[in-house]
């Protein structure tokens, strides 16, 4: 049973590796970011707004989750301060239970307070549910951004979702500042 399931362990984690690609460049990864930044901002009324009100924001424009059995979940993003790159960040996150194929989305993460950009910012390892919590608004295409949409101070927007295993949860993905 053990042997079983670090083989689907290890499958999971090498299916990820093939499907995110090779994203290693700080430059591929800006210029991914404002890609989908830009899809962001055509999908949602008023998140320009939204954005430049922000104290800063991640953007993590694919992120790869497959799982058979087991699963995993991968990707590379940029943390932006007034508009600007300041950080890389990775996402990881696992889980046990059925599942059974692959999916890649874009995930942007708004810190609306300096206080919750700070605390994440501070710390080595930022887990969702551990150490902050992150209100998912979802909001579908042509939708618009309002103040009922701005109370809580860590906000985040799962986006562009395709394949077989839609998942509307960042509960437990650990954030991890890499160095580029």
């Amino acid at each position: 049973m053990k042997h079983n399931m670090l083989l689907r362990l290890f499958l999971v984690f090498a299916a990820l590796g093939m499907l995110s690609g090779c994203v290693t460049t700080a430059n591929s990864i800006d210029k991914s970011a404002n890609d989908a930044l830009q899809v962001f901002k055509e999908q949602v009324n008023g998140s320009e707004v939204f954005l430049n009100q922000a104290a800063g924001y991640l953007v993590f424009p694919r992120v790869i989750k497959a799982g058979v059995g087991v699963g995993g979940e991968t990707g590379e993003g940029v943390l932006r301060v007034g508009g600007s790159t300041v950080d890389y960040y990775r996402t990881a996150s696992g889980s046990i239970g059925f599942q059974l194929g692959a999916q890649a989305k874009s995930i942007v993460i708004v810190f609306m307070t300096r206080d919750a950009l700070d605390s994440f910012r501070q710390s080595e390892g930022w887990q969702v549910g551990v150490d902050g919590s992150v209100a998912l608004i979802d909001i579908g295409a042509g939708k618009t951004i309002d103040s009922s949409n701005l109370r809580d101070p860590v906000v985040g927007f799962i986006f562009g979702s395709k394949g077989l295993m839609y998942n509307l949860t960042l509960e437990g993905t650990k954030f991890t500042k890499v160095e580029r």
